[in-house]
């Protein structure tokens, strides 16, 4: 129950009413004291515009004055009241504040301090000094913990009179030391006043992002606090939601009703549990911890063992049990031989009987590199599994696993493939006819394969595989000899069993296998884009908007969109490298997702999409 926080009326969005001295003029929109008030309190609070008058019975959270000198009698007696109520009065001084006589020889109820007769301008011709800047908050402020800018600038105020109260009212102040905000308190609610004005005639303070979260810092405070058990005497609290000493909420039921100064004051028992409680249209949360809490270790008695918290090391098995079933399958051959007869002689078979048990012990070394590699191709087999030839450069390997990856979360989450974790290909050592797809990224210095790895790659696109070759520099060059990457895949694909080429025609099969696509970007936007080329016989069936070509898998994809690049994810899901700008960018990212899709659905099913020629003549046969 300690660590749950429960909150009441100090998170909810604030109404604030903005009240101007002076009528907005036509086209000077920049120059209305409430200008950059609107600007920074519209994103977190509901504003109220109009009079007085019609302002209060609404009451509203906070009411902002720029540069309002007079008010009436009526007015500043409903709004005293306001403020004992809990209100927020935040005042902006200018021109007519400066000119009144306004919290001179007394202080105003409805300012935080006096005021002296006239200005203070710095920084101007007619006047000594540069423009003031502003001092670090101190502790204490509501505004304690913002940095200040260095850009910000005063060059007019209002100045306070020197009371004994002054030091303890002023919670902002110029680096020489004068006032710039301050703050007094009245009943439960407070004034606020800034010494310059809302707009940017006096000051570059609301220009500034330090405006923005002043403002935002004084509209929280309104009401946010937990009010004393003074405030709250007479009142009624009645429980809406009351928490076990678990942190489990329930509803409170029909428990009788809490005093308010009882509420804030007496310790948690089973006859004032934390929760919400309601009276009127307010609402406040009671909770076990409190802000004058001091948390404190736990001290336990020496007989108690103190233990943190840890992980048991695992332990794989599944190369033991491997190792253990061959041994056993082992032993029955040679039972079933020996018992057969088929084993000549006693001490042959006595040999041959201690050969599998050397065997058999000799096997369980479980962390040997062949029975990893075991293991390694049984997941592969066992699974599909997107591949990447390893190519040496490790910033280009981790993209390309990242890439894989995020393609490989991509079909899980839209289609019925469900890959496993993707991995890298060593062409010399690995075994290729796990892997249905292999992406092969071209760096200028990569090493070229021996004739043996030729040979498995060979066979590898003979027997339906598809390598997608990306020379990743299609933002300065197209496929060709044109870079130094074109130049390394044509020197790398010369021993490869490659079929005729062609630029992907608009009616090929991958452009539908899952999603309808005529482009094919990556982190690039090269249209270029090659494939086995169509047979010179193909020819569009009649009522269909396709030829009836490429009757299987094309073998090879050649690019250099850097398809993995815009693929690629981190652990955590998130895009590791940024595809062009703004909304562009991620509809850049989203087409090179859907490539990937219809690149692995066009290995997997093949030519499904084109056997759609065919529909005409079922139809016809099926009397349709």
């Amino acid at each position: 129950a300690g660590s749950v926080t429960l909150v009441d009326d100090s998170l909810r969005r604030r109404e604030i009413a903005l009240i101007a001295g002076r009528e907005d003029r036509e086209g000077l929109e920049l120059l209305s004291p409430l200008h950059y008030l609107e600007r920074a309190l519209a994103p977190t609070a509901d504003l109220l515009n109009g009079s007085l008058s019609d302002i209060l019975p609404a009451n509203p959270d906070v009411i902002v004055l720029a540069d309002v000198a007079t008010l009436s009698d009526g007015e500043s007696a409903a709004i005293s009241d306001w403020i004992a109520s809990g209100g927020l009065l935040l005042r902006f001084a200018g021109p007519r504040v400066a000119a009144s006589d306004i919290s001179r020889e007394t202080e105003d109820p409805l300012m935080p301090v006096r005021l002296r007769s006239g200005g203070r301008s710095v920084g101007g011709a007619m006047s000594w000094g540069s423009p003031k800047t502003l001092a670090p908050f101190k502790e204490g402020s509501p505004f304690f913990g913002l940095s200040v800018p260095d850009d910000v600038a005063i060059t007019s105020q209002v100045m306070a009179q020197p009371d004994p109260t002054l030091a303890e009212r002023v919670i902002a102040e110029l680096s020489d030391g004068t006032p710039l905000v301050t703050r007094k308190r009245a009943g439960q609610g407070q004034v606020v006043l800034f010494h310059v004005t809302a707009n940017a005639e006096w000051s570059s303070l609301p220009l500034s992002g330090l405006f923005v979260e002043m403002l935002e810092r004084l509209a929280v405070s309104a009401t946010s606090a937990t009010p004393d058990a003074g405030d709250l005497e007479g009142t009624i609290w009645t429980p809406q939601i009351v928490m076990d000493g678990f942190g489990a909420l329930r509803d409170a039921g029909a428990r009788p009703g809490v005093a308010g100064p009882t509420l804030v004051t007496a310790p948690a028992s089973p006859d004032l549990l934390p929760g919400v409680y309601t009276s009127g249209d307010r609402s406040l949360a009671r909770n076990v911890l409190t802000a004058d809490a001091t948390l404190e270790p736990a001290v336990w008695p020496a007989r108690i063992e103190v233990s943190g918290l840890s992980v048991e090391q695992e332990q794989p098995l599944g190369g033991l049990l491997l190792a253990a079933a061959i041994g056993l399958l082992l032993l029955d051959v040679i039972a079933s031989l020996a018992l057969s007869g088929r084993l000549i002689g006693g001490l042959r078979a006595s040999r041959t009987a201690a050969l599998a048990a050397l065997l058999f012990a000799a096997l369980p070394s479980g962390q040997t590199q062949a029975q990893q590699s075991i293991e390694d191709e049984l997941s592969s087999a066992s699974e599909l599994v997107l591949a990447y030839v390893i190519t040496g450069n490790p910033q280009v390997d981790e993209v390309s696993e990242a890439g894989l990856r995020g393609l490989s979360d991509t079909l899980f989450f839209r289609t019925s493939v469900e890959p496993s974790s993707p991995t890298g290909v060593n062409l010399e050592a690995d075994e290729l006819a796990f892997f249905p797809i292999l992406y092969w990224p071209i760096t200028p210095d990569q090493p070229r394969p021996s004739r043996e790895a030729y040979a498995k790659l060979n066979d590898y696109l003979r027997s339906g595989g598809l390598i997608l070759f990306d020379t990743r520099d299609g933002d300065i060059a197209g496929f060709g000899a044109a870079s130094p990457n074109g130049r390394k895949l044509q020197d790398l694909a010369a021993p490869l069993d490659i079929p005729a080429l062609e630029l992907i025609p608009r009616d090929h099969v991958l452009t539908r296998t899952f999603y309808l696509l005529q482009d094919f970007p990556g982190r690039h936007l090269n249209s270029e884009v090659w494939v086995e080329a169509a047979p010179p016989d193909a020819e569009q069936i009649e009522g269909m908007p396709f030829r009836n070509l490429n009757d299987g898998v094309t073998p090879v994809v050649i690019g250099g969109n850097d398809w993995a690049a815009a693929w690629a994810v981190t652990p955590s899901g998130q895009a590791m490298l940024p595809v062009g700008r703004g909304f562009g960018g991620e509809r850049q990212r989203e087409l090179a997702y859907r490539f990937g899709v219809n690149l692995v659905m066009h290995v997997l099913t093949g030519n499904y999409k084109s056997d759609q020629v065919h529909v005409p003549a079922l139809l016809d046969r099926l009397g349709q």
